[in-house]
């Protein structure tokens, strides 16, 4: 199989699967921020980040959109719904693949990680004060009060549990590919110390937001 035809393979793999997850956690809701009951959690970012990380930035652009045009099918966010999901998605995750990119170790992906969760979350800001009121049915004025309290910690505790979930997958997802052949063996190689260091890391984050899940509660 030529390698342009396992790349395009892969990011097939990664947009259904970026689907799926969306779709059973749109059965399955789950809810950061008490105060913003309507925003639910999924792990779809997750995929679309290891996409960027094992093929490059343009293909986890790519995986964005077919994920949010199919996501169309189960969201009753219409339009303007499927561009956010887009638009938000490909901010996470090439913010995160293009340092990668750059640098490719652990601390590569940790430092992509962080600057795409707050690359994000004051997209979300902006985006959320400005398209909110249209299809909310509420004042700009209302959207504002709820920005600090509400949006920003949803932003920054989903953007969190995103990149230590990544984190702890990584090596796994790259072993599976490899043992499929859709990816050489000596592309993305991980190291036993950074598996070492993106467990501790991924570990760390996701506990983290745990506890300021809890404290919002």
């Amino acid at each position: 199989m030529k390698d342009n035809t396992k790349k395009i393979t892969v990011a097939a793999m990664f947009a259904a699967l970026a689907f799926a997850v969306a779709a059973m956690f749109n059965v399955i809701p789950i809810t950061l921020v008490p105060s913003l009951p309507f925003l639910h959690y999924d792990p779809k970012d997750v995929l679309i980040t290891l996409c960027g990380f094992i093929l490059g930035p343009v293909y986890s652009v790519f995986v964005s959109l077919i994920a949010s045009l199919i996501e169309l099918t189960i969201s009753n966010t219409g339009l303007i719904g499927a561009v956010m999901n887009f638009l938000s998605s490909c901010i996470y995750a090439c913010s995160a693949a293009l340092i990668y990119k750059r640098v490719r170790n652990v601390y590569g992906a940790v430092f992509g990680l962080i600057v795409s969760t707050l690359a994000t979350t004051g997209f979300m800001l902006l985006w959320n004060w400005l398209i909110s009121p249209l299809y909310m049915g509420i004042s700009r004025e209302a959207v504002s009060v709820m920005l600090i309290p509400a949006f920003l910690p949803f932003n920054l505790i989903k953007g969190c549990i995103n990149a230590g979930v990544t984190l702890l997958i990584y090596k796994p997802v790259i072993t599976v590919l490899r043992n499929m052949k859709l990816v050489k063996s000596g592309e993305n190689k991980v190291t036993a110390s950074n598996t070492a260091v993106a467990l501790i890391i991924g570990i760390v984050l996701i506990l983290l937001s745990v506890i300021a899940v809890l404290a919002l509660k």
